[in-house]
């Protein structure tokens, strides 16, 4: 089939996500350390704070997804959401990341507040952005290709913070020692203006790559805006029976990237400093982007059920061998490392294999009631990855909360540290099991998938 795509457009797509999960991972890995460490939060609180505004702010995911279907702009009906969300994303996350003089009940409401405004704010964005993937070409390999090479700048993107917090840490006065630490101490905590000093580079920089998908990017499936009760738009949703099992197996395997949740408190408590996080992080982040990028290849030979299905399974099997081996064989640095790169080479099925399913299942609906709706398919699926997200971050706090953890103690004990390995390896292994189950009936692959490509091509050309 021909292909559509100019570099220049692949690139706004993929730095444009990249800008905007640079600022969904500095949130994910570094909110809650902020609130603990500089506005003595209770982390269990925040883990439950953050699972609550998560659902809370679910319900906008719908509604943005709505909106798009009654869209009827000559920019497309996707563009024009990317462009609301910027400066509204750009202030709130800043906000996010500002220290303010209260305790109690009433720093709780504070966190609840500000974070619900930034999360409204990041699904205005979300949802188009995730959604534009379905109609930036009609050819359903280059749209694997191009979702593929995308993801993997996005998940370098989810990772940035990890190197830009030393960074600015090195430059702002005042600030953490980051290198150089004496023998049997830890790094001074991170400081207000580092945290602040990131928030607004993240921000700025983020968003202005994120307004390239705006800018440089088209909508090239042609489809008809309608109007939509919420009703119509459930109803529409439960009877793409290949979408719900996608959206179930999301559900089941909630957990799988909770260890980006406590990051950087495993790296104060496995490492001794938060600023190891890097080095924690880049052996997984490593194969992270590998498996990424054969992830199109193993679809190529196995189809994206049974690829996901295989990566699942690995990841399940890779974890639990790890954790098993740090606790019971050896806690060296090194063997860490490598179990961590290996734990990375799974989590293709996570970021990509969602997106790529849910574009299919917006290819099958079209074909099965000739009505094209990225927007419903694609707000239940952002729904369902901030839910999921929220419930990893949740338990991960709540694990890390239990072991004892306290970001300014000199020493960290033994138990404290089985628990948090506990919760960033092990977990996420198990919840990849429970993901599997579900997509043993998913059926939109191989010959099936071709068919509804070319049905599909036929009738727009026949339009």
């Amino acid at each position: 089939m021909k292909k559509y795509m100019t570099f220049k457009e692949i690139a706004a797509y993929s730095l444009g996500l990249f800008g905007f999960q640079a600022i969904v991972g500095f949130l994910n890995s570094y909110q809650a350390e902020f609130y603990h460490a500089q506005m003595a939060a209770n982390l269990a609180v925040v883990g439950v704070l953050i699972l609550v505004v998560k659902v809370v702010s679910a319900v906008f995911d719908p509604v943005v997804g709505n909106l798009i279907e009654r869209g009827k702009s000559p920019k497309g009906k996707l563009r024009p959401f990317i462009a609301y969300s910027l400066l509204p994303l750009l202030v709130t996350t800043v906000v996010v990341f500002i220290r303010v003089p209260l305790t109690g009940v009433a720093l709780y409401a504070y966190i609840f507040v500000t974070f619900l405004l930034w999360s409204m704010a990041m699904t205005l964005g979300d949802v188009p952005s995730q959604a534009i993937a379905s109609v930036l070409t009609p050819n359903p390999t280059e749209r694997t290709n191009v979702i593929s090479i995308a993801n993997t700048l996005k998940q370098i993107g989810f990772s940035a913070a990890a190197v830009l917090v030393p960074v600015v840490c090195l430059l702002v006065p005042g600030g953490s020692r980051v290198f150089g630490i004496p023998e049997g101490q830890k790094d001074d905590p991170i400081s207000v203006a580092e945290y602040l000093a990131v928030a607004v580079l993240v921000a700025v920089l983020g968003c202005g790559l994120f307004s390239l998908i705006y800018f440089w990017n088209k909508e090239r499936v042609t489809y008809a805006g309608e109007t939509m009760t919420f009703r119509e738009m459930f109803a529409s949703l439960r009877e793409n029976k290949p979408l719900m099992l996608v959206i179930v197996s999301y559900f089941l395997g909630a957990g799988r990237q909770m260890a980006m949740a406590i990051q950087v408190q495993a790296s104060n408590a496995l490492l001794g400093s938060e600023n190891y996080v890097l080095a924690l992080g880049i052996s997984t982040a490593i194969g992270t982007m590998l498996s990424m990028a054969l992830t199109p290849v193993l679809i190529k030979k196995l189809g994206e059920k049974k690829a996901y299905i295989a990566l699942s399974l690995y990841g399940f099997a890779v974890s639990m061998l790890a954790f098993f081996v740090y606790v019971f064989v050896t806690q060296n640095m090194i063997v860490m490392f490598v179990f961590l790169f290996l734990i990375g080479l799974q989590f293709g099925a996570v970021t990509l294999m969602p997106m790529i399913m849910v574009t299919d299942c917006v290819d099958d609906d079209e074909y099965r009631t000739g009505k094209r709706r990225e927007g419903p398919a694609f707000s239940v699926l952002t729904l369902t990855i901030k839910v999921c997200l929220a419930v990893g971050a949740a338990l991960g706090l709540i694990l890390v909360q239990v072991s004892g953890y306290q970001a300014e103690a000199a020493e960290v004990s033994l138990h404290t540290k089985n628990i948090i390995f506990f919760a960033y390896v092990a977990m996420p292994g198990i919840f990849s099991l429970l993901s599997v189950f579900p997509i043993l009936k998913y059926d939109l692959t191989g010959e099936k998938k071709k068919q509804i490509a070319e049905a599909l091509q036929q009738r727009r050309k026949g339009e």
